[in-house]
Order: C-alpha cells, then sequence, then structure tokens
C-alpha cells in the first residue's frame, strides 16, 4: 500500500478532503500493527477469540455455477459449523441476488442473515439505476443485507458529491436492510484515500451499517494496515459524531492466527463494543475450516485434518 499520498496530478477535491480529516501516519499504521502479531493469547482467552470470530464469519458463494443446491449446502454449514453446539453459527450467508430467496428459506428465524452484493458486484460498473434495482430485488426476496461496491472512478477524480449521492441511494433502496459499503482498497492504492473513502461513506449511511475492504476479487485484500486505516476512521467518526459504524475485513485472512490479530486490533482501537457481529464481521469463507481445527485442537490437544470439515466455498 502506498504511503506517499500527495502526488503531482492529484485533484484539488482530494487534497481539500485530506485537509479535513487529517492525512495518515503510515509510519505509524505499519509499527502498531506489527505488534498485534506480538501478542499472546492462551486457553480461555483463545477458545473465546475463535468462537467469536466463528460468530462474526460472512459465509459466501459468488460462483456462475451457484445452485439452489449449493446455497442450501452453504446455510446447513453456517447454521451450524460444527457437531460441538459450544460453537455458534456464523454471522451472515452472502449470495448474489438470484439467491436470495433460496438462502433465505433455509435461515429464517434463525440468528443467520441473508446478505447479498450488489450494485453490479465487484466492478460497479452499470448505470445506478441498474443498480438500485438490483437492491431493490435482493430486499424483496428476503436479503438482510446488502453489500456495495463504490464508484472508484467518481472518487479517484475528486467527485465526492456523486460518490455520495450514490450511496445515498442505496441506503434509500436498502429499506430496513444494513447496508455495507466496499471500498475496494487496492483500487484506492493509498492510505489516505482509504481514510478519505471511508469518512465519504460514513457521513452517508446510518448507525449499523459497515464499511468493508474488498471485493476479493482484485489483487489486495484484507490487510492489517488498512484494517487498521479504517478502524481508526471509525473511531475518530464515533468521537465526532457518535455514530457507530461496524467494520468488514475481506478476503486474504485465511488462518485463525490471523482472525485473532484482527481482532486484537479492533479492541486496542475501537474497544469490547465491537467485538461483535453486529459490528465487525470477516468475509473470510475459507478461515472457518482453520478456526473449526483450532477450537478442536483447544479442545481434545489434537489437530484434525483439514478434510475432517466439511468446506465452505470463498472469501468475500
Amino acid at each position: 500500500m502506498v504511503c506517499d499520498l500527495m502526488k503531482a496530478g492529484q485533484s484539488a477535491s482530494l487534497r481539500k478532503l485530506f485537509d479535513e480529516i487529517g492525512p495518515v501516519d503510515c509510519v505509524g499504521i505499519e509499527e502498531r500493527v506489527a505488534k498485534y502479531a506480538t501478542r499472546s493469547i492462551k486457553k480461555v482467552a483463545k477458545v473465546w477469540g475463535l468462537k467469536t470470530a466463528v460468530s462474526m464469519l460472512d459465509l459466501t458463494t459468488l460462483e456462475g455455477k451457484d445452485t439452489p443446491g449449493k446455497v442450501a449446502s452453504l446455510c446447513r454449514k453456517a447454521l451450524r459449523p460444527s457437531d460441538d453446539p459450544a460453537v455458534p453459527s456464523v454471522a451472515a450467508v452472502c449470495v448474489y441476488p438470484s439467491m436470495v430467496r433460496h438462502a433465505k428459506k433455509h435461515v429464517a428465524g434463525t440468528s443467520v442473515k441473508v446478505a447479498s452484493v450488489a450494485t453490479a458486484f465487484p466492478s460497479g460498473q452499470a448505470p445506478l439505476k441498474t443498480r438500485l434495482a438490483e437492491v431493490r430485488a435482493a430486499v424483496a426476496d428476503g436479503a438482510d443485507e446488502i453489500d456495495m461496491v463504490i464508484n472508484r472512478g467518481a472518487f479517484l477524480e475528486g467527485e465526492f458529491g456523486e460518490v455520495q449521492d450514490e450511496i445515498s441511494a442505496v441506503v434509500e433502496a436498502c429499506g430496513a436492510a444494513a447496508l455495507k459499503v466496499i471500498l475496494e482498497v487496492s483500487e484506492l492504492e493509498t492510505y489516505d484515500n482509504i481514510r478519505a473513502a471511508s469518512f465519504l461513506a460514513m457521513e452517508v449511511i446510518r448507525a449499523g451499517d459497515f464499511i468493508k475492504t474488498s471485493t476479493g476479487k482484485t489483487s489486495l485484500n484484507a490487510t492489517l494496515g488498512n484494517n487498521q486505516v479504517m478502524i481508526e476512521a471509525i473511531r475518530d467518526f464515533y468521537l465526532d459524531t457518535g455514530v457507530a459504524i461496524g467494520m468488514k475485513p475481506a478476503g486474504g485472512i485465511r488462518t485463525a492466527k490471523q482472525s485473532l490479530q484482527f481482532l486484537i486490533a479492533i479492541k486496542e482501537t475501537l474497544g469490547d463494543a465491537w467485538l461483535t457481529n453486529k459490528r465487525y464481521r470477516f468475509g473470510a469463507s475459507s478461515l472457518l475450516n482453520d478456526l473449526l481445527r483450532q477450537l478442536e485442537k483447544e479442545k481434545t490437544g489434537a489437530y484434525q485434518a483439514p478434510y475432517y470439515f466439511s468446506e465452505a466455498t470463498e472469501s468475500y
């Protein structure tokens, strides 16, 4: 991630926004996240962290070959990740809009939410009316949450009003459904841009909505660094406004060890109030099996082979 943001050719709008919200101390960010890997979590605290991470997962399938049967299997995994009744259900299943109604019938009446990617995921390159129609269709079919992508081109051109107007239109189309705004951090390129995009989104979404790192479809996804930039933006926004915004790192988080480091970052930056799936999610389906393996290790002292647990699918 590039730290030197004040580049020649940068738009006046971006420079003005940076002046308002303050730049990112890139060296400070990297030093801070490096320390998270040095924290030691053992025994009861580790088990609590592993179960909490399970409860924060959004299990996802976003493939052209998705079928109602595949979605049903994903929902079964979401509802009962393990034979151990002490292991909680995950937070949500995430599917394309056409699969929302199939997912809903399997999780209705449970704690597991149905999330749907919309707004021409992952590129966002469709007319706004088409993107909004997709959101409304997903909500009408039962989606509890919508994951949208921002207009990165408009952001990089300094067209912040356009970015916020589009997010606001999606908020309205969501109705009571929660919204997760995907910044696509790899295309924003710099920590300052990530901080700026976080603030633009938070200014027009609602308490209980989320900002999210990535679609999982680009080369760079969630890292402790870009996660830290975003949760510090959430902290600063909360201190200024009292509005609590959620966070979802997505893509690239594959091990239980990594997930615990992300939870440490949350605890030390935002506090215990964000250690809940109402305010923090992992878009990392492939993470689930390693969490289950680690829980089994803590319980029995022995690792199970990876294939012992049925596979979840993607990480978005």
